[in-house]
């Protein structure tokens, strides 16, 4: 292989590992956004029974990207890195090709929520990338590193090690970056508002009459409305393009007793909302603390509620089994999720604006927040930031170390 060629393969490489790094760091950092997908991928699948192991497949998936990815980068493990490399991107193809074709699910989630690609958009996305991939992949037995194959290998239990570690932290906590739209600082009343011009939802209307036992197809601007011989049947209509659809749009708040609420939650001035998707589901958690935290709310006048899709039976079954001391209300199954990655985890709405969110592990006493929740709250996202800055730059540290002590990959000189 002649220098050129050689650059060109490593010009393939570089971008392919970096973008297989950024896949799987988005999709670990949540790693309950990847067991949703996956659990909508079986069952649209029809394979219901693999459901429990969810999150350990998205886990896995995650922690296999970020390596295959970081192997390409370093030069590690080069041939196996490209055999992994094809396999993946030849089931990946030929996968996102049928949700292209059949449509079972609207979203891949190949960049989970950070980037959303429509199934067409991922299929050529791939069928683009299968280029490099085949220059990678010709060049398999051309690598060869300056390190030894054990320092190789150790390197390789190092990227799965981060990156199940990643996944465990982020899964007992919450995602240190949230792409959901409920995230914190979010004005939820805007976010669910359509701007003035916007354009709708545009529908083609077609219209079935029959006559003399034969049944036909109209469209709305063109259909026997003279002829008393023709007799309506039935309107079909067809979604022809989408309109603007509000990152928030399908928030709302149902009291068993005192119906739609969703208004008074957004304009309190403080809302506490614990979010359980599926109390059936939830973990286990410091209930004790929960109750401290409603009982202060109750003291100062603010709201806290508990939100579910699970049955009014089962919730009030379930409050009175902790013997909890606020109601639950029922709300959309897929919002609860995009609300909290965490079951239960804990929403504090200043105003309508999503001012803190917690896991369930990580909920704070009811003193912390004080007189002043707002600006308590503000200042333990600060001591957050700080500490997660610090891990940023002791990561920092650790793979520029890596970097050095690796310089890279050398290709072994042709045969003759």
């Amino acid at each position: 292989m002649n220098r050129v060629a050689r650059t060109g393969v490593t010009i393939c490489r570089l971008p392919v590992g970096a973008l297989f790094v950024f896949s799987g760091f988005v999709k670990a950092i949540d790693p309950l956004g990847s067991t949703y997908k996956i659990a909508e991928y079986l069952e649209a699948f029809g394979m219901n029974f693999f459901e429990p192991a969810a999150l350990y497949l998205g886990v896995l998936q995650n922690a296999v990207e970020i390596a295959i990815g970081l192997c390409l980068l370093m030069g590690v493990r080069m041939k196996l890195a490209s055999w992994a490399l094809m396999l993946f991107m030849s089931f990946y193809t030929a996968l996102t090709l049928a949700l292209a074709i059949f449509n079972p699910v609207s979203d891949c989630g190949c960049f989970g929520d950070a980037i959303k690609l429509t199934n067409w958009q991922t299929f050529f996305k791939n069928l683009i990338l299968f280029v490099p991939t085949l220059a990678i992949f010709s060049a398999r037995n051309k690598y060869r590193s300056f390190v030894g194959a054990p320092l190789e290998w150790l390197y390789v239990a190092l990227f799965f090690a981060g990156a199940f570690a990643l996944s465990s932290h982020c899964y007992k906590h919450l995602p240190p970056l949230d792409f959901m739209p409920y995230h914190v600082g979010q004005h939820l009343p805007t976010a669910m508002s359509i701007p003035e011009g916007a354009p709708h939802d545009e529908y083609s209307t077609t219209l079935i009459y029959a006559k003399d036992g034969k049944e036909q197809e109209f469209s709305d601007t063109d259909f026997p409305w003279q002829d008393s011989t023709w007799v309506f049947v039935d309107s079909k209509s067809t979604l022809v393009k989408k309109g603007y659809t509000p990152p928030v749009h399908n928030f709302s708040i149902t009291h068993y007793t005192d119906g739609d609420i969703t208004d008074d939650v957004l304009t309190a001035e403080y809302a506490f909302l614990l979010v359980a998707p599926k109390l059936e589901k939830a973990d286990e958690c410091d209930w004790g603390r929960i109750k401290s935290l409603a009982a202060f709310a109750a003291s100062k006048g603010y709201t806290f509620l508990g939100l579910t899709s699970s049955t009014q039976g089962y919730a009030e079954e379930f409050g009175k089994k902790h013997a909890l001391n606020f109601d639950f209300c029922s709300a959309d199954e897929t919002t609860l999720k995009s609300m909290v990655r965490a079951h239960p985890g804990l929403a504090l709405l200043y105003r309508g604006t999503v001012a803190g969110k917690w896991s369930h592990r990580d909920i704070p006493p009811a003193e912390a927040f004080g007189e002043n929740p707002l600006a308590n709250n503000l200042n333990m996202l600060r001591q957050t930031g700080e500490s997660a800055a610090g891990y940023a730059y002791i990561l920092a540290c650790v793979a520029a170390l890596l970097l050095l002590v690796l310089p890279g990959c050398k290709r072994k000189p042709a045969r003759r």
